[in-house]
């Protein structure tokens, strides 16, 4: 069941990861919508939160429909993608196992039997929704592998703009459309309006918000061919950056957001000291408070459907 489910996450409906450490990144996101198992069957259920833990994400979701004392931080194994054949799999899950709906959740049936690795994964689970205590010197270094993942830049994007990912992520991967391009605004002048914003309410401008904005053009730039694309705008992105054509001069704030979800898994890799990690973080969050405020402006409520093909996206990708 476990590896059926990891085939099934791989689907057409994810963001391309390319070289990018974990090989789970990105899979799922906070805010989807997903089907996840519990016990022999298959639920519908939303990713709350999503955390990288010693190189392997681990998502915290809530069942729908069911109380929040079933929410539960799981593997990617038992998450699988919101589609129509996985739904179809649900169905004929339930079928073979006569659901009664009026049971509660998981309580019906048998409990499936944990691995050793899903136990391990719960009693650090547990550990941290208790709460973090001091931690024991250890000469055998585990302590300093957790620090990345620990040391997660904590960016909490807005609610309204939680919805446009999804909306953005339902345009490409169900309808078939893409953001026409090139964007207007594209992400460089989207950066450089902050730094006007920023400028004008400060009274100055600081070297430390340039060089953030700087930072977030050159992670733009690099990770959206290997991490930011849906499969099916991979045959876009070739015909529209050719020679040394920046990605941050073509595209706009639907690609420049996806960087965010990707951008703790990144900066996780990044000697960073701790203090300024929390100013960075601070100043990361106001710049998505700018784009909220700029919303209806920067991001486009409807995409073109002339060239969302998918058997385009896939033979290029492929």
């Amino acid at each position: 069941m476990g590896s059926s489910s990891k085939d099934d996450a791989g689907s057409d409906g994810e963001t391309s990861s390319g070289d990018a450490p974990p090989s789970n990144s990105g899979v799922f996101s906070e805010g989807e919508r997903v089907l996840a198992y519990h016990g022999p069957r298959i639920y519908e259920a939303k990713v709350q939160k999503a955390e990288l833990r010693k190189k392997e994400w681990r998502y915290f979701v809530h069942y729908l429909g069911w109380n929040k004392n079933w929410d539960e931080w799981i593997g990617p194994d038992r998450l699988l993608k919101h589609t129509e054949e996985n739904v179809m799999k649900q169905q004929a899950l339930e079928n073979k196992q006569g659901v009664d709906k009026t049971s509660k959740l998981g309580r019906s049936a048998q409990t499936k039997p944990k691995s050793s690795t899903d136990a391990k994964a719960d009693k650090e689970d547990q550990k941290n929704n208790v709460g973090k205590g001091k931690k024991r010197k250890s000469d055998s270094g585990i302590e300093k592998d957790n620090l990345s993942a620990e040391k997660l830049v904590k960016i909490q994007i807005p609610s309204t703009l939680k919805k446009q990912l999804v909306d953005d992520w339902e345009f490409v991967t169900q309808q078939d459309k893409l953001v026409k391009l090139p964007r207007s605004p594209n992400v460089d002048e989207i950066l450089t309006k902050y730094l006007e914003y920023r400028s004008k309410k400060d009274g100055m401008m600081t070297d430390s918000i340039g060089e953030i904005l700087k930072g977030i053009r050159c992670y733009f730039d690099k990770a959206l061919p290997v991490m930011l694309l849906y499969k099916k705008e991979r045959q876009q992105y070739y015909s529209s950056v050719e020679n040394d054509t920046s990605p941050s001069t073509i595209y706009g704030a639907e690609h420049l957001l996806r960087l965010f979800v990707k951008l703790p898994e990144l900066l996780a890799y990044v000697n960073i000291e701790e203090e300024t990690l929390t100013r960075m973080q601070q100043k990361l969050l106001d710049f998505l408070k700018f784009l909220q405020k700029n919303q209806s402006t920067f991001f486009l409520s409807a995409y073109d459907g002339s060239k969302g093909s998918e058997g385009k996206g896939k033979g290029k990708d492929e």
